[in-house]
């Protein structure tokens, strides 16, 4: 009687669950009849074909650009009145502000061939819309700064810099719209937005002047070192003519504190090669110096 029952009972719920697995299969074999094949193939192929044909144009528009832009940097830089790195940093800003563009434009394209309502979307969504003005604002407020940056020539690619209020120093390698970078001593690269940037020392558009001190020791005659050293002065000077601007000048014996005392030379150099000079004609002060038999000190110096 039991066994009877169960078998009941089993055959009760297999029936249910044949009903309910026949309806769920009904019902997506109504939505799936309910399709419009040729009409939805029609339109992903339509679409499809849009969003190549896009690609393709943007993509060609992009190079062309480039093209231009390169050829109109190329006859911006042979002009006479401009220099290499002021035409390197115009060309890096036309380069920045160009991809933005094409960006941009692409970018809201192809959402409008897709079918998905961009203005809708950022009129309906408050705090999105917000998000985007606070980030607009930021980024109005570097392309203004950048644009004075440029306009007012106050760094250009390649030049030595330092932002005393960031605490950065080293080399410009890019001017963009809405970022500088500057590649430090150490060999790291910093993104700087535009508007951070409120005050910059530029290293590089005058010349270094360069002050070598050759320790010494007076008591083994002045007259003889100070002849050796601008001997070699006169000879330095000939052989790195082309990176010095002003003749170098032997001013003499001076007081370095401490009972150290030095003769001094100095001279204005091409910006940027006052490391290169200093050491060169410091090596060659010491060996004409040594051969002499005249002694170098080399004892730390003490605090004045």
């Amino acid at each position: 009687m039991n066994r009877t029952v169960l078998l009941a009972n089993s055959t009760s719920s297999t029936n249910e669950l044949t009903k309910e697995m026949t309806k769920n299969v009904g019902i997506v074999q109504k939505f799936i009849d309910s399709i419009n094949w040729d009409k939805l193939f029609a339109t992903l192929l339509t679409k499809g074909i849009s969003i190549i044909l896009s690609f393709l144009f943007f993509f060609i528009l992009f190079r062309v650009g480039k093209k231009i832009i390169e050829k109109t940097y190329e006859s911006y830089a042979k002009r006479n009145s401009t220099s290499a790195a002021r035409a390197r940093t115009i060309k890096r800003l036309i380069d920045s502000v160009f991809s933005y563009i094409i960006y941009f434009i692409a970018g809201y394209t192809f959402l409008a061939i897709v079918g998905i309502p961009i203005g809708s979307l950022l009129a309906g969504a408050g705090i999105i819309g917000l998000a985007i003005g606070l980030g607009t604002q930021g980024f109005m407020n570097d392309l203004i700064t950048g644009f004075f940056i440029i306009i007012e020539q106050q760094i250009d690619v390649g030049d030595n810099v330092r932002m005393q209020n960031l605490e950065i120093e080293g080399l410009v390698i890019s001017v963009g719209i809405r970022t500088t970078k500057i590649k430090s001593v150490e060999g790291y690269i910093h993104f700087i937005p535009n508007r951070n940037i409120t005050m910059i020392t530029n290293l590089s558009r005058l010349d270094i002047k360069v002050i070598v001190d050759i320790r010494i020791v007076p008591e083994e005659g002045i007259e003889r070192i100070t002849e050796i050293i601008e001997k070699m002065t006169e000879h330095l000077a000939k052989e790195y003519q082309e990176k010095i601007t002003q003749a170098p000048e032997v001013f003499g014996l001076v007081d370095l504190g401490g009972g150290n005392f030095a003769i001094r030379i100095t001279m204005f150099v091409v910006n940027g090669e006052q490391s290169n000079i200093k050491q060169a004609f410091t090596v060659e002060y010491v060996q004409a110096l040594t051969e002499e038999n005249f002694t170098i000190p080399s004892t730390i110096l003490a605090n004045t």
